[in-house]
Parts: structure tokens; C-alpha cells; sequence
């Protein structure tokens, strides 16, 4: 009788989250579209519009708790969405005294318990669905502007009352119901969805069987498929974890079948996946963030992007392909009545559709990314039905299914962009995030190099725990404003970022990709984020390169540019070629070291030491060359 009572509820539970989600992302559709007003008569303020969305937000994570909540009561889940709930409420029923308190520019003592209600509901449910680590970071946040009389030198300020405090993350357009959260429920929500249809539709098993009539006679084939496969799926997914759970299931397995070890198997995946965040054309969608930071078109931050991405992911070729070169992997053995490239490319070719339609509404048009993403869903919707495979056309019921597991992927994206947008509102009225670049200018004296050395710090340290989406906008703010000002270009100083956020990411000891990695594989997660660290060097080098010369972000002439590419090109394989000891042939540690050298003066390209480079490299593959041919 329990047994039959427990599962009706978990039915019912069931059926409230399938119909909230596709009300949320009707929702986010109205008001995306722009028709949304002329349905209801009228015009919405951006923050009334969102209530909704906020409101479903904490309902999902109450039918959802998270990762702490297995052994508290069930109640604890449904205490973030009763303490939301009245700014809520007023927000979207009563915003005539949100006018008001606009007006004022402070809250009463309603307001502020409303908002501190708030603020508690949102960080306690960040700690239970995250970690601890971003709850506290924001709660910290909130502290340092409320008590920043206290802060020395340079970071000391007035301090503010809870009154303006509230206000600023509340009633300001930086706060709650800011750009983060705004992104989240337009744009992030339809690209998210549109991750889940290409999936259910087989999108991500034709990429990998792609993959692997390209790469299989490869040496070190699999690990080589495995990059590609998360590659594709890394630009949609917007988090490395979840891109590492998601492709990892399949590759890391795989690898382990064609003699690779767990620690390297699961550190190709999470290296890879993690790379999945700075290629275009969606980079995770921390592309459309940045073109809405810093006021710019979208196909500038994806051409400026480009580069470094590539340069990235060859490094990561090249350290794979030098490490099956040196552990003697043989190419896997194709099937006799295995399927060739261009059988697989015919049999899936319709899989191209939506991502033609992306790429052009996003670069050809200029068309809002959020309105490119509803195109796109539709486009993936309709090519389905291409497929040969029934299981895989996109009915109702499969689209159901799809919105919803992509709404509980999303659930965590949209609480966390809600929250950090508390941070962003009390930084914007304190100045912490200027007075802290200052403070960093300050301790450095303004030299390029040591400012590089301390944001770089400082976004490893920062960014451990943090999702690529909340690093970002949390390094946006604190760190990146002491690049540009001292001269940085914004896209370069926000790239910069973006790239040394990534490093925590694969090394340990939090690496959150390689925990979920390891999780998989058994590995160790040491030695895996060993292997990661070596295998996604480009994460530590490549911001430095294009700072140094912004050439490799498509500034300058194109004689500049490619001058700078080839050299970069040619420092990354030197590089990779060295730490994993092999280029010829097995190298010396002399060896290593000189052509290691040599590739990191490529990649950083200073004209004046080019060619000693150049030398450094020559040297390395002549030796090797000559004791290949001694046999010694």
C-alpha cells in the first residue's frame, strides 16, 4: 500500500514538473518573440516578465532538491521557494511599488525583508543545488558592501545600508532580474532545449560514428573521436561537467576498450569537454553573455574567438597523437561491413540543418542569438523527420520529453544566474569590482606581465567550484577591469578570463571535469588531472599569447594575423610534442626541455626572441633526429 502510495506521488510529481516546465519555456518563448506585451495588451517590464520564470525556478528545485537534501526532511526543499516567494509576488502582481521604490532609489522596511528573504532563499538553494563554494562567495559579496568601511586602503568605501543594499540586487537593473538572468531565460533556455532534441533525435551518435570514420585509422583514433564528439556537443551544452557526463558515458568507456588507461582516458574527455566552452559558434553560450557585456555584435566575439579556439583544440590533437606515437597505439581495425565517411555523412546529413540555420541567422543575419535558438529548435524539430529511424523523428511526445530533461539541466543554470545576479547589483552601486581591478593595478605597478600573472591567480582561484556561466560573470566583474585598464582590448581582457576560469576546471584539486570524469572512468583523480593539466596546456598559455599579440584575435593586418597564427601553430604542436616526450622519437629531458622552451616563445610570440625559438626547436628535432637515425 506505501509502495503503490509512493509511486502515485512520484507520478503526480512527474506531471506538475512536465507541465511547469513547458509553461516556463512558452513563457521564455512570448517574451523572447517580443509578443508578449501585444498578447496582453500592453507593455511588461523585464523584471515583471521574469517573476514568472523566477517562481518556477525555485518551485522546479522544491520538486527537485538537491544533492544535500537526501537525508534532511523534505520540507528544507520548500523553504528557498516560500522565502521567494513574496518578492515574487510583488514584482509580478504589484509592480506599481516597484515604480516607487525606483523612484526612491531605496526600500522601506517591507522591501527589505523582502529582499533579504530573497537573498537567503537564493543562496540557500545555490548551496544545496552547486556547492557551498558559490553560496559563499556571494553571500561574502553581500557582507564586504555592506560592512566595506572596513576594508583597508584602496577597497575601503561608505558601506550600505540594507535599504540601498536590497535595493541595488532587488529593484536595480543589475540585480535579480538583470542581464544574467534574463540571458538564462532566453537564450540559455532555447539552446539548451534545442541540446536535448538533437540528442533524442541522434544527433550526438551520428557526430560520434562521423568522428570515427574520420579518425579511427588514426593513431590514437578513439581518444581523437572522443575530442571531436565532445567538441561538437561542448559548444551547445554550456557546462563542462554536464558535456563530460553527457559524451563522457559513451567515449571514456570506449577508450578503455582500445588499451587506454582510466586516468588518460578520463582526462581526454574532460580536457575536451571543457574546450567545448570556447569554441564558437555558441561557446557554451557564454558567447552571448559577453557580446551583451561589452555592447558588441555577436560575430565579433565568435571571430575573435576563433582562433584561440582552434589553436587550443590542435594542441590537444597533437598531444594525443605524439602520446599514441610514443606508447606504440595502433590504429583501430575497421569492420568489414563498417560503414564508410561518406555513408554516415548521407545517412545523417540532415543533421546539419539546424546548425546551418545557427551559424547563418547568427553570422549572416545578425539576428538575436535567443530568436537564432527558437529558429534553430524549430529547424532540428522539422529535420528530424529525415531520419530513416522513426525512434528519432521528433513527435509531441519526444519534444515533451526533451523540454523536459533539458528544463532540469536548466534549473541549475537559471538559479545560479539569479543568485550571481545579487552579486553584480551590490558590486555595481559599492564600485568593489573597479576598486578591486585598482586594488591589483596597485599591488603590481601596472606592469602587463605581473598584472597577467595576478588576474590569472586570481581567476584559478576564483573560479574553482564555479560553472563556466557564474565564472565568467564573477571574473567580469572583479578581475578583467584591470586588464582593460591598463590598455587591454575589452574582448581580449574578457577571453583572458574566460581561458584561466577554464584551468580549474581540469586541475586539481576541485576540477570539477575531471570528478566527473574519474566517475566514470575509476580513475584517480591526481593523476587524471595530471594528464589533464598536460594535455590542455593551451588553457594556460594561449591568453597570455593573444594579450601579448592580439593579432591571434583577428586584430591587425592580414599579414600580421598570419604570421601570428603560423607561429602559434607551430609553438602549440612543439609544445604538446614535448610534454608528452615524443616528436621523432622518444625524447631526452634535455630534448623536452629545449623544445618545450622553444614552442612557449612560439605561442607567446615576442618578435625578438622568434628566433631563438626557431633555434631552440631545431636543435631539439635535429638531436632527435640524429639518434633515430643512430639508433640510440
Amino acid at each position: 500500500m506505501k509502495k503503490s502510495t509512493a509511486s502515485e506521488a512520484g507520478r503526480k510529481t512527474h506531471v506538475v514538473k512536465y507541465v511547469t516546465s513547458h509553461i516556463l519555456v512558452l513563457w521564455c518563448a512570448l517574451v523572447l518573440i517580443g509578443h508578449l506585451p501585444s498578447y496582453l495588451g500592453g507593455y511588461i517590464p523585464v523584471p515583471q516578465a521574469l517573476a514568472l520564470p523566477l517562481f518556477i525556478v525555485m518551485f522546479l528545485y522544491a520538486l527537485s532538491p538537491g544533492k544535500a537534501s537526501e537525508n534532511a526532511a523534505k520540507w528544507v526543499d520548500w523553504v528557498p521557494l516560500a522565502l521567494s516567494l513574496p518578492a515574487v509576488i510583488t514584482t509580478a502582481l504589484f509592480y506599481e511599488v516597484i515604480e516607487n521604490y525606483e523612484a526612491f532609489g531605496m526600500l522601506d522596511t517591507k522591501g527589505v525583508v523582502i529582499s533579504m528573504m530573497l537573498a537567503v532563499g537564493l543562496l540557500w538553494a545555490a548551496w544545496r543545488v552547486t556547492s557551498p563554494v558559490l553560496a559563499m562567495l556571494l553571500g561574502g559579496m553581500l557582507l564586504l558592501v555592506r560592512f566595506q568601511f572596513y576594508l583597508p586602503g584602496m577597497l575601503h568605501g561608505r558601506g550600505y545600508a540594507f535599504d540601498r543594499l536590497g535595493y541595488a540586487f532587488f529593484v536595480g537593473s543589475e540585480g535579480v532580474f538583470g542581464l544574467p538572468f534574463y540571458i538564462a531565460c532566453t537564450v540559455l533556455v532555447m539552446f539548451i532545449v534545442f541540446g536535448q532534441l538533437f540528442q533524442r533525435s541522434g544527433g550526438g551518435d551520428w557526430f560520434l560514428r562521423l568522428a570515427a570514420s574520420i579518425l579511427g585509422k588514426a593513431h590514437g583514433g578513439m581518444a581523437k573521436t572522443s575530442i571531436m564528439a565532445s567538441f561538437f556537443f561542448g559548444m551547445i551544452s554550456g557546462s563542462p561537467a554536464a558535456n563530460t557526463a553527457t559524451t563522457g558515458a559513451i567515449t571514456i568507456p570506449a577508450m578503455k576498450e582500445t588499451g587506454y588507461s582510466s586516468n588518460l582516458a578520463g582526462a581526454v574527455e574532460a580536457v575536451a569537454s571543457t574546450g567545448g566552452q570556447i569554441m564558437p559558434p555558441v561557446m557554451g553560450a557564454i558567447a552571448f553573455i559577453m557580446a551583451e557585456w561589452l555592447l558588441i555584435p555577436y560575430s565579433k566575439v565568435v571571430l575573435s574567438a576563433a582562433i584561440p579556439a582552434v589553436l587550443y583544440f590542435v594542441m590537444v590533437f597533437s598531444g594525443i597523437h605524439f602520446e599514441a606515437l610514443k606508447s606504440n597505439r595502433q590504429p583501430m581495425v575497421r569492420e568489414e561491413n563498417a560503414p564508410s565517411f561518406f555513408q554516415i555523412l548521407l545517412a545523417g546529413w540532415f543533421y546539419l540543418i539546424p546548425i546551418g540555420v545557427l551559424i547563418f541567422l547568427l553570422l549572416a543575419w545578425q539576428i538575436q542569438p535567443a530568436l537564432a535558438g527558437v529558429a534553430s529548435v524549430f529547424a532540428m524539430i522539422g529535420a528530424s523527420f529525415f531520419s530513416r529511424d522513426r525512434n528519432h523523428w521528433l513527435f509531441p511526445k519526444r519534444i515533451g520529453a526533451a523540454i523536459n530533461q533539458g528544463l532540469e539541466k536548466w534549473l541549475t543554470v537559471g538559479l545560479i544566474t539569479a543568485s550571481v545576479g545579487m552579486m553584480v547589483g551590490s558590486l555595481a552601486i559599492s564600485g568593489l569590482g573597479i576598486r578591486f581591478s585598482s586594488f591589483i593595478i596597485d599591488v603590481t605597478g601596472g606592469n602587463l606581465y605581473i598584472i597577467m600573472l595576478a588576474v590569472a591567480a586570481g581567476c584559478f582561484v576564483l573560479g574553482m567550484g564555479l560553472d563556466s556561466i557564474p565564472m565568467y560573470i564573477t571574473m567580469a566583474i572583479l578581475t578583467a577591469p584591470a586588464l582593460i585598464n591598463i590598455g587591454v582590448p575589452d574582448i581580449a581582457a574578457h577571453l583572458f578570463v574566460i581561458y584561466w576560469g577554464m584551468t580549474s576546471f581540469i586541475t586539481p584539486p576541485v576540477c570539477i571535469a575531471v570528478y566527473v570524469a574519474c566517475g566514470i572512468s575509476n580513475g584517480d583523480i591526481w593523476r587524471t588531472g595530471g594528464h589533464a593539466i598536460r594535455l590542455g596546456v593551451g588553457f594556460f598559455l594561449i591568453p597570455f599569447a593573444f594579450v601579448i599579440s592580439p593579432a591571434l584575435l583577428g586584430i591587425g593586418s592580414v599579414p600580421r594575423i598570419a604570421l601570428a597564427v603560423v607561429t602559434a601553430l607551430l609553438g602549440g604542436v612543439a609544445l604538446s610534442s614535448a610534454l608528452m616526450g615524443y616528436a621523432i622519437t622518444r625524447m631526452t629531458a634535455v630534448q623536452r626541455i629545449l623544445q618545450a622552451l622553444g614552442g612557449v616563445i612560439l605561442i607567446l610570440r615576442d618578435w625578438r626572441l622568434e628566433v631563438l625559438g626557431l633555434l631552440l626547436l631545431g636543435i631539439s628535432l635535429i638531436w632527435q633526429y640524429t639518434r633515430k637515425r643512430n639508433k640510440i
